[in-house]
């Protein structure tokens, strides 16, 4: 088991890192560097440079060509944590899964073990792509860029559509996309951030919900940006990601 994070990047609210536990050398994390800030418009506008850096640097060091998000809201992987990694810390995180040719395992062999199970990369293998991912993000990430007024000055979020897939992990699955039409999580726009988050909250909020888990497979996937929210709870009876996991709209991101 990896006992600390390695830090590959930090900007003015979001870091890029390695989890404690990286299950691919394509693994990376976007967390908050101090847990109370609140998402509004300028957090908004520095995660996507840390993702948008990230998703470029896993291009250009390990020719990752699909990157796959996955996070929890209001919600921590429990027991075994089929199908999610596990919980670190009660700190905003997102995890970022890039997928390249020839990898020696995927993200979806480890997930889908339970997490005691799991053979984390090894050092040796994090050695070889490290140095050149930190070089990766800062020529990525540029210079921090102060994002002009948004939501915050009073302006209306913009519109979220909300819909049930076709096939269903179980009975709270619910996918969410900006209204205006997206080719990758690269095109989100912080107001659009700041709405799917305001939409996940409502989510979360619903009855026999304790939290949600949530994937963004990438757009090369389901031809579309699609944020799937899966309602959670401590008594569930079937672990909803574990679905997900072999639902064909899903598995050939993460398989």
């Amino acid at each position: 088991m990896q006992l600390s994070r390695r830090l590959l990047f930090g900007s003015s609210v979001w870091e890029v890192t390695r989890p404690r536990t990286p299950l691919t050398s394509g693994h990376l994390m976007i967390r908050l560097s101090d847990p109370a800030t609140a998402l509004d418009h300028r957090s908004a506008a520095d995660w996507l440079r840390c993702h948008n850096a990230a998703r470029r640097a896993l291009a250009d060091v390990l020719g990752a060509d699909t990157c796959t998000l996955l996070f929890a809201h209001r919600w921590h992987a429990l027991g075994a944590s089929i199908g999610e990694p596990a919980a670190e810390s009660s700190t905003p995180t997102f995890h970022l899964f890039g997928r390249w040719d020839g990898e020696p395992v995927t993200p979806a062999e480890q997930l889908s073990l339970p997490a005691q199970r799991r053979k984390p990369a090894s050092d040796r293998d994090l050695d070889k792509y490290d140095a050149g991912l930190r070089t990766a993000l800062l020529n990525a990430a540029g210079p921090a860029v102060r994002p002009e007024a948004g939501p915050e000055s009073g302006a209306p979020l913009p519109a979220i559509r909300a819909w049930p897939p076709s096939t269903p992990a179980g009975s709270h699955h619910t996918v969410l996309s900006p209204e205006r039409p997206l080719g990758s999580v690269e095109d989100v726009a912080p107001g659009e951030l700041m709405a799917l988050a305001a939409a996940l909250e409502a989510l979360a909020l619903r009855q026999a919900v304790t939290g949600l888990s949530c994937i963004v497979p990438d757009t090369a996937v389901t031809g579309r940006l699609e944020l799937h929210a899966l309602g959670r709870s401590a008594g569930e009876a079937v672990n909803p990601f574990e679905m997900l996991l072999h639902s064909p709209e899903i598995s050939p991101a993460l398989l």
